[in-house]
Protein backbone atom coordinates (compact mmCIF):
# COMPACT_ATOMS: atom_id res chain seq x y z
CA UNK A 1 0.00 0.00 0.00
CA UNK A 2 1.02 3.54 -0.82
CA UNK A 3 0.03 6.85 0.70
CA UNK A 4 -0.46 9.86 -0.77
CA UNK A 5 -1.31 13.41 0.64
CA UNK A 6 -2.21 16.06 -1.60
CA UNK A 7 -2.11 19.55 0.59
CA UNK A 8 -3.98 22.29 -0.92
CA UNK A 9 -2.62 25.13 1.25
CA UNK A 10 -5.52 27.49 2.21
CA UNK A 11 -7.86 26.20 0.04
CA UNK A 12 -10.96 25.81 2.29
CA UNK A 13 -13.35 29.12 2.55
CA UNK A 14 -16.65 30.65 3.08
CA UNK A 15 -19.30 31.59 0.74
CA UNK A 16 -19.39 34.21 -1.81
CA UNK A 17 -21.81 36.54 -2.65
CA UNK A 18 -20.37 36.96 -6.38
CA UNK A 19 -20.16 32.96 -6.48
CA UNK A 20 -23.74 32.38 -6.10
CA UNK A 21 -23.16 32.10 -2.37
CA UNK A 22 -20.54 29.28 -2.73
CA UNK A 23 -17.49 28.87 -2.26
CA UNK A 24 -14.27 28.65 -4.72
CA UNK A 25 -13.79 24.82 -4.40
CA UNK A 26 -17.59 24.67 -4.97
CA UNK A 27 -17.46 27.01 -7.75
CA UNK A 28 -14.34 25.13 -9.36
CA UNK A 29 -14.54 22.95 -12.20
CA UNK A 30 -12.97 19.93 -10.23
CA UNK A 31 -14.16 16.63 -12.12
CA UNK A 32 -11.21 14.45 -10.72
CA UNK A 33 -11.82 15.11 -6.98
CA UNK A 34 -15.94 14.91 -7.30
CA UNK A 35 -15.28 11.77 -8.80
CA UNK A 36 -13.41 10.44 -5.94
CA UNK A 37 -15.97 12.23 -3.31
CA UNK A 38 -18.37 9.49 -4.56
CA UNK A 39 -16.05 6.07 -3.32
CA UNK A 40 -14.45 8.14 -0.69
CA UNK A 41 -14.40 9.07 2.69
CA UNK A 42 -15.38 13.12 3.24
CA UNK A 43 -15.23 14.91 6.51
CA UNK A 44 -14.24 17.26 8.59
CA UNK A 45 -10.90 17.86 10.75
CA UNK A 46 -9.40 20.46 13.28
CA UNK A 47 -6.41 21.16 12.17
CA UNK A 48 -5.69 24.19 14.37
CA UNK A 49 -5.93 23.32 17.74
CA UNK A 50 -8.11 25.87 20.24
CA UNK A 51 -6.36 28.60 21.74
CA UNK A 52 -3.10 28.29 18.48
CA UNK A 53 -2.77 30.27 15.98
CA UNK A 54 -4.04 29.01 12.15
CA UNK A 55 -0.39 29.43 10.73
CA UNK A 56 0.51 26.60 7.99
CA UNK A 57 2.92 25.74 10.48
CA UNK A 58 0.90 24.30 13.26
CA UNK A 59 -1.72 23.10 10.40
CA UNK A 60 0.83 21.43 8.28
CA UNK A 61 2.25 19.47 11.72
CA UNK A 62 -0.85 18.58 12.54
CA UNK A 63 -1.67 17.15 9.22
CA UNK A 64 1.51 14.92 9.04
CA UNK A 65 0.86 14.06 12.29
CA UNK A 66 2.46 15.65 14.95
CA UNK A 67 0.35 17.01 18.06
CA UNK A 68 1.34 20.88 17.53
CA UNK A 69 0.25 21.23 21.22
CA UNK A 70 4.09 19.02 21.90
CA UNK A 71 6.05 19.46 18.74
CA UNK A 72 5.27 23.68 17.92
CA UNK A 73 8.44 25.88 18.97
CA UNK A 74 7.64 28.43 16.36
CA UNK A 75 7.31 29.08 12.74
CA UNK A 76 10.83 30.32 11.92
CA UNK A 77 12.64 27.99 13.22
CA UNK A 78 11.23 25.34 10.73
CA UNK A 79 12.64 27.78 8.38
CA UNK A 80 15.15 27.48 9.47
CA UNK A 81 15.99 23.51 9.45
CA UNK A 82 15.03 23.96 5.47
CA UNK A 83 17.88 26.59 4.93
CA UNK A 84 20.40 24.65 6.63
CA UNK A 85 20.54 27.07 9.81
CA UNK A 86 21.81 25.16 12.50
CA UNK A 87 20.26 26.56 15.85
CA UNK A 88 22.04 26.68 19.48
CA UNK A 89 19.28 26.35 21.82
CA UNK A 90 19.57 30.27 23.14
CA UNK A 91 19.32 31.40 19.52
CA UNK A 92 16.12 32.65 18.48
CA UNK A 93 14.88 33.21 14.62
CA UNK A 94 12.44 35.14 13.21
CA UNK A 95 10.59 35.39 9.77
CA UNK A 96 11.58 38.27 7.54
CA UNK A 97 8.89 39.06 4.88
CA UNK A 98 10.36 41.46 2.46
CA UNK A 99 6.58 43.19 1.75
CA UNK A 100 5.74 46.43 0.12
CA UNK A 101 4.63 49.24 2.50
CA UNK A 102 2.34 52.29 1.14
CA UNK A 103 5.14 54.91 0.01
CA UNK A 104 3.10 58.33 1.11
CA UNK A 105 5.05 61.29 3.07
CA UNK A 106 5.13 60.63 6.38
CA UNK A 107 6.43 58.42 9.20
CA UNK A 108 7.69 54.73 8.74
CA UNK A 109 4.63 53.97 11.06
CA UNK A 110 1.72 55.95 9.27
CA UNK A 111 2.03 53.44 6.20
CA UNK A 112 -0.26 50.65 5.27
CA UNK A 113 1.25 46.90 4.20
CA UNK A 114 -0.14 46.42 0.45
CA UNK A 115 1.35 43.37 -0.16
CA UNK A 116 2.58 40.74 2.43
CA UNK A 117 4.98 39.08 -1.04
CA UNK A 118 5.88 41.86 -3.01
CA UNK A 119 4.60 40.64 -5.96
CA UNK A 120 5.64 36.76 -4.92
CA UNK A 121 9.05 38.76 -5.37
CA UNK A 122 11.67 35.99 -7.25
CA UNK A 123 14.18 34.00 -5.04
CA UNK A 124 16.98 36.35 -7.23
CA UNK A 125 15.67 39.58 -6.23
CA UNK A 126 14.77 39.10 -3.14
CA UNK A 127 18.18 37.58 -2.57
CA UNK A 128 19.98 41.17 -3.63
CA UNK A 129 17.46 43.16 -1.38
CA UNK A 130 18.32 40.72 1.60
CA UNK A 131 22.40 40.82 0.91
CA UNK A 132 21.94 45.03 1.02
CA UNK A 133 19.86 44.14 4.42
CA UNK A 134 22.78 42.23 5.91
CA UNK A 135 24.96 45.29 5.41
CA UNK A 136 23.14 48.07 6.37
CA UNK A 137 21.78 46.61 9.57
CA UNK A 138 25.04 44.91 10.38
CA UNK A 139 24.39 44.34 14.03
CA UNK A 140 26.38 41.96 16.76
CA UNK A 141 24.04 38.84 17.47
CA UNK A 142 21.56 39.16 14.92
CA UNK A 143 22.56 37.37 11.22
CA UNK A 144 19.95 37.58 8.33
CA UNK A 145 19.95 34.58 5.72
CA UNK A 146 18.39 34.00 2.42
CA UNK A 147 15.17 31.93 1.87
CA UNK A 148 12.74 31.50 -1.27
CA UNK A 149 11.13 34.32 -2.55
CA UNK A 150 10.03 37.05 -0.18
CA UNK A 151 10.12 34.30 2.87
CA UNK A 152 13.60 34.97 4.55
CA UNK A 153 15.47 34.56 8.06
CA UNK A 154 16.61 36.64 10.82
CA UNK A 155 18.47 34.71 13.48
CA UNK A 156 19.38 36.79 17.22
CA UNK A 157 22.03 35.01 19.44
CA UNK A 158 20.93 34.56 22.86
CA UNK A 159 17.34 35.94 22.26
CA UNK A 160 13.53 35.80 23.92
CA UNK A 161 10.78 34.91 22.45
CA UNK A 162 8.63 37.84 21.53
CA UNK A 163 4.74 38.84 20.45
CA UNK A 164 4.49 39.88 16.74
CA UNK A 165 2.43 40.18 14.06
CA UNK A 166 1.97 38.11 10.68
CA UNK A 167 1.94 40.65 7.54
CA UNK A 168 -0.79 38.92 6.06
CA UNK A 169 -2.67 39.66 8.83
CA UNK A 170 -3.01 43.51 8.29
CA UNK A 171 -3.07 43.58 5.08
CA UNK A 172 -3.79 47.18 4.25
CA UNK A 173 -3.71 48.32 8.05
CA UNK A 174 -1.97 51.20 9.16
CA UNK A 175 1.43 49.71 10.64
CA UNK A 176 1.96 51.56 13.57
CA UNK A 177 0.02 49.16 16.20
CA UNK A 178 1.56 46.55 15.15
CA UNK A 179 5.09 47.00 14.79
CA UNK A 180 7.89 45.00 17.57
CA UNK A 181 7.84 46.31 20.48
CA UNK A 182 11.32 45.06 21.03
CA UNK A 183 12.94 48.64 20.13
CA UNK A 184 15.93 46.52 18.53
CA UNK A 185 13.53 44.73 16.19
CA UNK A 186 11.57 47.87 15.59
CA UNK A 187 14.89 50.04 14.62
CA UNK A 188 15.76 47.26 12.28
CA UNK A 189 12.11 47.63 10.67
CA UNK A 190 12.21 51.35 10.26
CA UNK A 191 15.55 51.49 8.75
CA UNK A 192 15.49 48.57 6.41
CA UNK A 193 12.51 51.11 4.27
CA UNK A 194 15.68 53.73 4.05
CA UNK A 195 17.50 51.15 2.66
CA UNK A 196 15.11 49.28 0.66
CA UNK A 197 12.84 52.19 -0.85
CA UNK A 198 15.15 53.43 -3.18
CA UNK A 199 17.15 50.11 -3.92
CA UNK A 200 18.10 49.98 -7.93
CA UNK A 201 15.92 46.45 -7.60
CA UNK A 202 12.89 48.47 -6.77
CA UNK A 203 13.25 51.11 -9.01
CA UNK A 204 13.21 48.80 -11.63
CA UNK A 205 10.49 46.77 -10.46
CA UNK A 206 8.19 49.97 -10.20
CA UNK A 207 9.03 50.41 -14.43
CA UNK A 208 7.76 47.47 -14.85
CA UNK A 209 4.79 47.83 -12.79
CA UNK A 210 5.72 45.34 -9.80
CA UNK A 211 4.94 46.01 -6.23
CA UNK A 212 8.34 47.48 -4.62
CA UNK A 213 9.81 45.30 -1.80
CA UNK A 214 10.83 47.96 0.12
CA UNK A 215 10.21 47.09 3.99
CA UNK A 216 11.62 44.09 6.47
CA UNK A 217 8.57 42.60 8.47
CA UNK A 218 9.58 40.55 12.00
CA UNK A 219 7.34 37.93 12.58
CA UNK A 220 7.08 34.33 13.66
CA UNK A 221 10.01 34.26 16.43
CA UNK A 222 10.75 30.27 18.15
CA UNK A 223 13.26 28.06 18.83
CA UNK A 224 14.75 24.99 17.93
CA UNK A 225 12.60 22.40 16.70
CA UNK A 226 12.19 19.07 18.29
CA UNK A 227 10.23 16.87 16.20
CA UNK A 228 10.47 12.81 16.36
CA UNK A 229 10.89 11.40 13.01
CA UNK A 230 7.98 10.09 10.70
CA UNK A 231 9.31 6.82 9.86
CA UNK A 232 9.96 6.10 13.94
CA UNK A 233 6.04 7.35 14.62
CA UNK A 234 4.75 5.60 11.50
CA UNK A 235 6.69 2.82 10.32
CA UNK A 236 6.58 4.57 7.04
CA UNK A 237 9.29 5.92 4.64
CA UNK A 238 8.22 9.26 3.71
CA UNK A 239 9.07 12.06 1.22
CA UNK A 240 8.00 15.98 0.78
CA UNK A 241 7.47 17.77 -2.09
CA UNK A 242 6.68 21.60 -1.72
CA UNK A 243 8.65 24.98 -2.25
CA UNK A 244 7.89 26.50 0.72
CA UNK A 245 10.98 26.30 3.49
CA UNK A 246 8.37 25.90 6.23
CA UNK A 247 7.18 22.64 4.84
CA UNK A 248 11.02 21.88 3.53
CA UNK A 249 11.80 22.63 7.17
CA UNK A 250 9.03 20.10 8.86
CA UNK A 251 10.89 17.81 6.64
CA UNK A 252 13.92 18.01 7.67
CA UNK A 253 12.68 18.17 11.38
CA UNK A 254 10.98 14.38 10.77
CA UNK A 255 13.70 13.30 9.06
CA UNK A 256 11.78 12.80 5.81
CA UNK A 257 13.45 13.21 2.07
CA UNK A 258 12.71 16.50 0.48
CA UNK A 259 12.41 16.55 -3.45
CA UNK A 260 13.27 18.99 -5.27
CA UNK A 261 10.76 20.24 -8.65
CA UNK A 262 12.11 22.48 -11.32
CA UNK A 263 9.84 25.55 -11.81
CA UNK A 264 8.21 24.71 -8.41
CA UNK A 265 7.74 28.01 -6.96
CA UNK A 266 5.09 28.51 -4.35
CA UNK A 267 3.24 30.53 -6.50
CA UNK A 268 -0.01 30.29 -8.71
CA UNK A 269 1.97 28.93 -11.89
CA UNK A 270 4.10 26.45 -10.11
CA UNK A 271 4.88 23.56 -11.79
CA UNK A 272 2.16 21.35 -10.76
CA UNK A 273 2.31 18.73 -12.85
CA UNK A 274 6.07 18.25 -11.94
CA UNK A 275 5.26 17.87 -8.67
CA UNK A 276 3.18 15.17 -8.99
CA UNK A 277 5.09 13.10 -11.58
CA UNK A 278 7.72 13.17 -8.85
CA UNK A 279 5.57 12.13 -6.17
CA UNK A 280 4.45 9.05 -7.88
CA UNK A 281 8.28 8.48 -9.23
CA UNK A 282 8.76 8.31 -5.33
CA UNK A 283 6.65 5.84 -5.02
CA UNK A 284 6.88 3.87 -7.60
CA UNK A 285 10.54 4.09 -8.37
CA UNK A 286 12.41 5.16 -5.16
CA UNK A 287 10.46 3.41 -3.06
CA UNK A 288 8.84 5.30 -0.72
CA UNK A 289 5.97 4.73 1.34
CA UNK A 290 4.54 8.33 1.26
CA UNK A 291 4.62 11.38 -0.36
CA UNK A 292 3.04 14.40 0.69
CA UNK A 293 2.62 17.04 -1.74
CA UNK A 294 2.54 20.45 -0.65
CA UNK A 295 0.92 23.03 -2.83
CA UNK A 296 1.12 26.98 -1.74
CA UNK A 297 -1.30 28.79 -4.49
CA UNK A 298 -4.35 28.79 -3.52
CA UNK A 299 -3.28 30.16 0.11
CA UNK A 300 -1.61 33.00 -2.01
CA UNK A 301 -4.75 33.71 -3.64
CA UNK A 302 -6.78 33.89 -0.73
CA UNK A 303 -4.21 36.37 0.70
CA UNK A 304 -4.26 38.66 -2.41
CA UNK A 305 -8.20 38.28 -2.09
CA UNK A 306 -8.33 37.19 -5.89
CA UNK A 307 -11.55 34.64 -5.70
CA UNK A 308 -10.72 34.07 -10.06
CA UNK A 309 -7.01 33.17 -9.08
CA UNK A 310 -7.70 30.92 -6.00
CA UNK A 311 -10.63 29.04 -8.28
CA UNK A 312 -7.16 28.92 -11.01
CA UNK A 313 -5.38 27.41 -8.49
CA UNK A 314 -8.26 24.58 -7.07
CA UNK A 315 -8.67 23.96 -10.66
CA UNK A 316 -4.77 23.74 -11.76
CA UNK A 317 -4.45 21.03 -8.59
CA UNK A 318 -7.66 19.05 -9.73
CA UNK A 319 -6.18 18.46 -13.28
CA UNK A 320 -2.43 18.37 -12.95
CA UNK A 321 -1.76 16.85 -9.92
CA UNK A 322 -4.73 14.59 -8.54
CA UNK A 323 -5.94 13.91 -12.29
CA UNK A 324 -2.19 12.91 -12.99
CA UNK A 325 -1.79 10.93 -9.26
CA UNK A 326 -5.51 9.24 -10.48
CA UNK A 327 -4.15 8.06 -14.14
CA UNK A 328 -0.41 7.01 -13.52
CA UNK A 329 -1.36 4.62 -10.01
CA UNK A 330 -4.02 3.25 -12.11
CA UNK A 331 -4.26 -0.81 -10.68
CA UNK A 332 -1.63 0.32 -7.83
CA UNK A 333 -2.99 -0.16 -4.10
CA UNK A 334 -2.75 3.08 -2.59
CA UNK A 335 -4.40 5.83 -0.16
CA UNK A 336 -4.79 8.97 -0.96
CA UNK A 337 -5.72 12.16 1.11
CA UNK A 338 -6.63 15.38 -0.23
CA UNK A 339 -6.96 18.65 1.84
CA UNK A 340 -6.49 22.09 3.04
CA UNK A 341 -4.10 23.15 6.26
CA UNK A 342 -6.47 25.70 6.94
CA UNK A 343 -8.76 27.97 5.59
CA UNK A 344 -7.78 30.84 3.53
CA UNK A 345 -10.92 32.80 3.03
CA UNK A 346 -11.10 35.48 0.13
CA UNK A 347 -13.33 38.04 2.23
CA UNK A 348 -10.73 37.88 5.40
CA UNK A 349 -7.40 37.52 3.27
CA UNK A 350 -5.79 35.84 5.95
CA UNK A 351 -5.93 32.24 7.70
CA UNK A 352 -9.25 30.58 10.26
CA UNK A 353 -9.51 28.32 12.43
CA UNK A 354 -12.30 26.73 10.90
CA UNK A 355 -12.76 23.07 10.30
CA UNK A 356 -10.95 21.51 6.92
CA UNK A 357 -12.47 19.30 4.46
CA UNK A 358 -10.56 16.06 3.78
CA UNK A 359 -11.63 13.71 0.93
CA UNK A 360 -9.68 10.06 1.77
CA UNK A 361 -9.92 7.55 -0.97
CA UNK A 362 -8.61 3.58 -0.81
CA UNK A 363 -7.66 2.37 -4.08
CA UNK A 364 -9.37 -0.67 -2.79
CA UNK A 365 -12.19 -0.30 -1.02
CA UNK A 366 -15.98 0.74 -2.59
CA UNK A 367 -17.44 2.65 -0.27
CA UNK A 368 -20.78 5.37 -0.69
CA UNK A 369 -19.45 9.03 -0.62
CA UNK A 370 -20.69 12.11 -1.80
CA UNK A 371 -22.04 13.70 -4.88
CA UNK A 372 -18.45 16.31 -4.39
CA UNK A 373 -16.13 17.52 -2.52
CA UNK A 374 -16.60 20.39 -0.55
CA UNK A 375 -16.78 22.18 2.22
CA UNK A 376 -20.64 21.52 2.49
CA UNK A 377 -20.67 18.11 1.87
CA UNK A 378 -17.71 17.54 4.58
CA UNK A 379 -20.13 19.17 6.80
CA UNK A 380 -23.17 17.73 5.84
CA UNK A 381 -21.47 13.93 6.19
CA UNK A 382 -20.99 14.38 9.93
CA UNK A 383 -17.71 12.91 10.05
CA UNK A 384 -15.47 14.72 12.49
CA UNK A 385 -12.06 14.50 13.43
CA UNK A 386 -11.91 16.85 16.54
CA UNK A 387 -8.26 16.25 17.04
CA UNK A 388 -6.55 17.18 13.72
CA UNK A 389 -3.23 15.16 14.16
CA UNK A 390 -4.92 11.70 14.43
CA UNK A 391 -5.90 12.04 11.09
CA UNK A 392 -2.65 10.70 9.27
CA UNK A 393 -3.06 7.74 11.31
CA UNK A 394 -6.47 7.22 9.99
CA UNK A 395 -4.92 7.54 6.36
CA UNK A 396 -2.17 5.23 7.35
CA UNK A 397 -4.46 2.38 9.42
CA UNK A 398 -4.26 -1.13 7.93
Amino acid sequence: MKYIVVLSDGMADEPLEELGNRTPLEAARTPHMDALAKVSEIGLAQSVPAGMNPGSDTANLSVIGYNPKIYYSGRSPLEALSIGVDMEESDVSFRCNIVTLSEEDGAYEDRTIIDHSSDEISTEDAAVLVEALKEGLKREGYEFYVGTSYRHLLIQKNGKIVELTPPHDILTKRIGAYLPADPVLRQMQEKSYDILENHPVNVERRKQGLHPANSAWFWGAGTRPMLTSFEEKTGKKGAMISAVDLLKGIAVGADMHNISVEGANGGLHTNYEGKAKAAVDALLKDNFDFVYIHIEAPDEMGHQGSCERKIQAIESIDEKVVGYIQKAMAGEDYRMMILPDHPTPIAKRTHTSDPIPYLLYDSTKEISGCDNYSEKTAKENGIFCEEGYTLMYHLLED
